[in-house]
């Protein structure tokens, strides 16, 4: 589902117009990153929860050229889903 479909579908569902859908769409966006930028996890009951976590440098070997290399640190975004997504997808789908 792209940008626009999922603005669409926010206000079918909701009753709002498009240009107001698109807008809560952009300020929950623009608030989750707030809180990333923060370091707060961001969670949403029966879905699941957004956190930003740090990757510790490693050291990897290159398949071209078998060399080995240190790759630094950095934050990730990861994403755990709650156990009823996780149940609905195990069953054969969202439905």
């Amino acid at each position: 589902m792209n940008n626009k479909s999922f603005i669409s579908e926010v206000a079918n569902r909701t009753g709002m117009d498009s240009e107001d859908a698109q807008m809560f769409a952009y300020t929950l966006v623009d608030v989750m990153n707030e809180c990333f930028q923060k370091g707060d996890v961001v969670s949403f009951s029966n879905f699941g929860s957004f956190e930003v976590k740090k990757r510790m440098e490693r050291i990897m070997v290159s398949p071209n050229s078998k060399k080995r290399m240190l790759v630094p640190p950095k934050l990730v975004l990861s994403f755990k889903p709650s156990s009823t997504i996780k149940e609905k997808i195990k069953n054969g789908g969202l439905q």
